[in-house]
């Protein structure tokens, strides 16, 4: 079984497939490498694509401890990329990978070739991030007292995934049945380390204003805690463009997976071609 081993000795799991360019896969805390596999199949027709689960998520390690902060996450997509000896590659990151590609770029902008951010930025809003802290932390007793299974009935219905439902219900009940199956333990301290530990977007401007990686934000218009985030960060990052997909939710490779491939191609392709400016920042500051 193919693996990585991070810097703590954490072995993460990864699958490739294709030959060119390399694309990077993040996934979403929902989710695993497994929900990447319509862009693997998609991309790897013209790219080099890799998709890994995260720590605490099978067939990767569970560690146990605190090391479940957004710098092991982020640290362990670098991990990935280091043992496959790729030194650079685009990143496409779905919510919790969506923050991952982001830290890559202001952390190791030297490994990104760009980024692409969708769904990013829940539970960054300044006013809410005390009482986002606290959910995490509940919802991370959640999983271990319940088990996945149960808490995944509930993550099912919330505002931001029905448009999934509504849209095509089979992918909706396979997506939610591997989230029954996922480790609790590693989603409880996933849950509590990162989702409920990591620095809010919105304390990031003058880093973020930095960052001249090319980068593509893509949310779902009916993904309410990603609207605000994803304005904030095309209105900071000087190389950014924004999709808002109509009508959509939060699991945005599943449930427009044709409108999403197509984007991202469309990004890809551009950056590829060095037709992806930066934005000169007296412009914006006229304006």
């Amino acid at each position: 079984m193919p693996h990585a081993t991070t810097r703590d000795n954490v072995r993460i799991y990864f699958e490739e497939s294709g030959q060119g360019t390399p694309i990077l896969f993040l996934h979403e805390f929902a989710a695993d490498y497994s929900n990447w596999e319509p862009q693997m199949r998609y991309f790897s027709r013209g790219h080099r694509c890799i998709t890994y689960s995260a720590r605490g998520y099978t067939p990767s390690d569970v560690p146990a401890g605190e090391v479940y902060s957004y710098e092991h996450f982020y640290t362990d997509a670098l991990a990935v990329l280091d043992h496959l000896r790729i030194e650079r590659a685009h990143l496409v990151g779905l919510s919790m990978g969506a923050y991952s590609s982001l830290q890559i770029g202001l952390n190791a902008p030297q490994r990104a070739l760009s980024m692409t951010l969708a769904g990013v930025g829940s539970g960054s809003e300044i006013e809410n991030l005390d009482n986002w802290r606290k959910q995490c932390r509940a919802n991370a007793e959640q999983f271990e007292a319940l088990g996945s299974a149960e808490v995944a009935k509930v993550t099912r219905e919330a505002p931001s995934r029905i448009p999934f439902l509504v849209k095509d219900p089979r992918g909706h009940a396979d997506f939610y049945a591997a989230l029954a199956r996922h480790d609790s333990k590693g989603s409880a301290n996933t849950m509590r380390g990162f989702q409920g530990g990591r620095p809010s977007i919105y304390t990031m401007t003058d880093a973020i204003r930095g960052v001249a990686t090319p980068a593509l934000i893509i949310c779902g218009d009916e993904d309410d805690p990603c609207v605000g985030a994803s304005l904030f960060l095309k209105k900071h990052l000087p190389a950014a463009g924004l999709a808002m997909f109509p009508k959509s939710g939060h699991v945005l490779n599943l449930e427009e997976p044709a409108l999403f491939n197509a984007s991202v191609e469309r990004f890809v392709t551009l950056v590829e071609a060095g037709r992806w400016p930066v934005r000169d920042p007296r412009s914006a500051a006229a304006h």
